[in-house]
């Protein structure tokens, strides 16, 4: 079936049945080792529509196969987004947005790591597509991954823009093939994490073993959701996955950590301003030592 089609189809989209039988759904803590050879692993979203489509209908997949230069432009951020990063949900695009500095920030410094940062369109795409491979060639190829990081949002309709109430991640590991699943708000999103992860067997070609992590650190409010998200994104990604050597195993559970969302909104904001400064100094004319009222050229007066 052609892309379109796809995406034509999720219009339709009825959710899958899944089982929850116990034993796909083990809460023991999880374990991982590491190679390089990557480590092995054993053991309020809005927006979502409206920018994977443009005015003409034609959806805009976020770059995310290409590898990372550190001269490239960083994700553009909306007044919306920036609010939203205040003191609200996080948007799509925040997500988006801390996907990318990771990549800029710490994948960069790993060129042999093969850690894939999913976003949140692509993700939704996934989800609400009833035949995973029409979007082999729109998605990134997941057989070439170590580890697969999926912001889940609990939007069902594709036709409302700004449908979704919650934020998880689900990480997996696909040399090791299991799937992790962290839920701020647990379990409030333990069946859009399933019905990504049977998706992404698909894909993958194999099985999948769920774990629902039960201890993942809970959120205290209704807005904190997509904070615990992108928090947890680099925690795992740099304490964990890009922190260990050859064979090591990693602890994949978040047991027993806090998160200062207050404070993570502060550090996400403040990257997204230092950011907008490096952007201004970048593309701003320069500028003489002399500026100022009469600093233009005089002509001169040539007559004897």
């Amino acid at each position: 079936m052609p892309f379109r089609d796809a995406i034509r189809e999720m219009s339709g989209f009825h959710r899958d049945e899944v089982t929850t039988s116990s034993s796909s759904a083990s809460s023991s803590v999880p374990n991982s080792s590491s190679s390089c050879s990557p480590p092995r692993s054993s053991g309020g979203g809005r927006g979502m529509m409206d920018r994977m489509a443009d005015a003409g209908g034609n959806f805009r997949l976020r770059r995310n196969e290409m590898k990372l230069r550190p001269e490239d432009p960083y994700l553009s951020f909306t007044k919306e987004d920036i609010d939203c990063l205040r003191v609200d949900w996080l948007t799509d695009n925040n997500i988006s947005f801390w996907e990318e500095y990771l990549e800029h920030e710490e994948l960069l410094k790993n060129p042999n790591n093969k850690v894939m940062l999913l976003r949140p369109s692509m993700v939704f795409l996934l989800k609400n597509t009833k035949d995973p491979l029409t979007l082999k060639s729109a998605l990134p190829d997941v057989k070439n991954a170590s580890h697969i990081f999926l912001p889940i949002n609990d939007c069902r309709n594709p036709s409302i823009a700004e449908g979704g109430t919650h934020w998880s991640l689900l990480v997996v590991g696909v040399s090791d093939r299991v799937a992790f699943h962290y839920d701020s708000l647990t379990p409030a999103n333990y069946d859009e994490a399933r019905v990504v992860y049977r998706k992404l067997e698909i894909l993958l070609g194999f099985s999948l073993r769920f774990s629902d992590l039960e201890d993942t650190p809970q959120q205290d409010n209704g807005s904190d959701c997509g904070v615990h998200v992108c928090w947890a994104m680099k925690h795992l990604l740099v304490k964990r996955l890009l922190a260990v050597e050859r064979e090591k195993e990693v602890q994949m559970s978040l047991r027993g950590k806090r998160v200062d969302a207050v404070g993570h909104r502060k550090c996400m904001l403040k990257i997204c301003e230092s950011l907008r400064k490096k952007a201004s100094r970048s593309t701003s004319p320069r500028t003489s030592k002399h500026d100022g009222k009469d600093s233009h050229p005089r002509i001169g007066d040539d007559r004897p």
